[in-house]
């Protein structure tokens, strides 16, 4: 084929198809690539081969920082609006409802999206803990106190777990204690955890015919969380116990296992706290 007379241009096939690949792609302004290329008379007389220049249009903050360079006590106390904990809560009860068979079912599944949290809220407990935290509260062993680690370490002992969730958890949560800690006078494997005015009740309207429903079964699920997390198996369950001074008061349940209990008999008996 004979090449195109001086002072002739070709015109190119993918500039005249505005369905073209290589058209849509010009239109992108993100990265730039340049292309300087060379005859063989010029390669073979020593100049510098073809080069290309790619340019990116990233931007960075002006700082040179970004959300993975932020400290996590910077939330520390802040506080998240209602409104938008009460519409998110409101989707997720609607989310389970429509995929349940029963009032347990629900519960279930309400308990189910809580229980992730809980696993990563334990985490983010002992962080906030540090090196300095009591050890009526958060114990360690003797090789890795004298040690001298950098971050607290788990509870070993129930007494200090249930301190764990009523006086770190909740406040974490909810910008308060929980209202009370009681243990079952028939059963020592189980523990109950009181609050009379839980936030996740405040937002929902059960009908009469599910006057049983507890939605409160979320934070049961994120209680479940943080004490599988740490080593003490148990089941988690949230319960209606209202009362004309409290109408929205919940008891959450805590079963622990047996073998938790067999530890905790061991650790005792060899002092430890």
């Amino acid at each position: 084929m004979a090449g195109a007379p001086p002072g002739h241009t070709i015109p190119s096939y993918a500039a005249s198809h505005a369905g073209s690949p290589s058209r849509h792609m010009s239109q992108y302004p993100s990265t730039t690539v340049t292309t300087t290329t060379t005859s063989s008379s010029a390669l073979v007389s020593g100049t510098p081969a073809p080069t290309s220049t790619l340019s990116s249009t990233l931007r960075y903050p002006s700082t040179r920082k970004t959300i993975y360079d932020r400290n996590l006590n910077r939330s520390r106390n802040a506080e998240l609006s209602r409104s938008s904990f009460a519409y998110l809560f409101m989707e997720m009860v609607s989310y389970a409802h429509r995929r349940v068979k029963g009032i347990q079912d629900f519960e279930k599944r309400l308990n189910e999206q809580g229980y992730p949290l809980g696993l990563k809220l334990l985490d983010l407990l002992l962080y906030r803990a540090g090196p300095g935290a009591s050890s009526t509260s958060l114990t360690s062993s003797s090789s890795t106190s004298s040690s001298g680690g950098g971050a607290a370490h788990r509870p070993l002992r129930l007494l200090p777990l249930l301190t764990l969730l009523t006086t770190k958890l909740y406040p974490l949560l909810f910008s308060r204690p929980a209202d009370s800690l009681e243990q079952s006078t028939t059963n020592p494997a189980e523990y109950m955890i009181i609050d009379n005015t839980p936030l996740t009740n405040q937002y929902i309207s059960v009908p009469k015919e599910m006057n049983q429903l507890s939605v409160a079964a979320y934070i049961a699920g994120i209680i479940e969380g943080v004490c599988d997390g740490a080593g003490f198996e148990c089941k988690a369950s949230a319960h209606n116990t209202g009362t004309d001074v409290w109408p929205n008061r919940t008891v959450f349940l805590i079963r622990f296992e047996d073998h938790v209990l067999e530890r905790e008999k061991e650790l005792e008996r060899q002092g430890v706290k």
